[in-house]
């Protein structure tokens, strides 16, 4: 019975954002020549306006893996409400969208849930992305490290605030490493 609260709250959610976007700003456009197996692999969630899902998050990490199909499989973790909580983890799988440089996706959720992914900046040297959505709601500056300097994360305030966001919904996750135990290492698992 959980599990289906859980799906119709995902649903909900979804609906809602896809009614957001339809009266919100221009769209954003993506950055594009996204070069697909130098943005593979692991991310730090450095801060984000959090989904649901992620809301209390610590140690997120987002894991990107390309597919022989050519999708990309994503692993989403993290350990809710403290460092010492088990871990939770969300799979799902995205497509690029055709014409668009490799910077826009669409990602999929339990087989019927399809939402917006936007590279709206990637640092040149591929060590920093602020992925974005065109309903402004939800937004994940991401970094190869769990840390980044303090004039970097104010610089992405400004993008993000140039790009039509509210920068007060930004929150920090937090981040402490090195992790041991359960959920530390990069997963390599089947894709749904």
């Amino acid at each position: 019975m959980t599990r289906l609260k859980s799906s119709i709250a995902l649903v909900l959610l979804a609906m809602l954002s896809l009614m957001a976007c339809a009266g919100s700003a221009d769209p954003i456009k993506p950055v594009s020549g996204v070069d697909l197996p130098r943005y593979m692999g692991r991310w730090y969630v450095i801060a984000s306006i959090p989904t649901r899902f992620e809301r209390g998050g610590h140690n997120a990490v987002e894991t990107y893996r390309r597919n022989p199909d050519g999708s990309i499989c994503t692993w989403f973790r993290q350990r809710p409400d403290s460092f010492t909580a088990p871990v939770k983890l969300l799979h799902s799988s995205a497509r690029v969208v055709p014409g668009s440089g490799n910077g826009e996706w669409r990602v999929r959720f339990f087989a019927f849930l399809t939402t917006q992914y936007l590279v709206g900046w990637l640092k040149p040297d591929y060590s920093q992305v602020m992925v974005v959505r065109d309903g402004r709601d939800y937004l994940w500056y991401m970094a190869r490290t769990p840390a980044v300097p303090d004039g970097d994360y104010q610089a992405m305030l400004e993008r993000a605030k140039a790009l039509g966001y509210d920068v007060s919904k930004i929150e920090k996750v937090p981040q402490r490493w090195p992790e041991t135990g359960e959920g530390s290492q990069t997963f390599a698992g089947a894709c749904p």
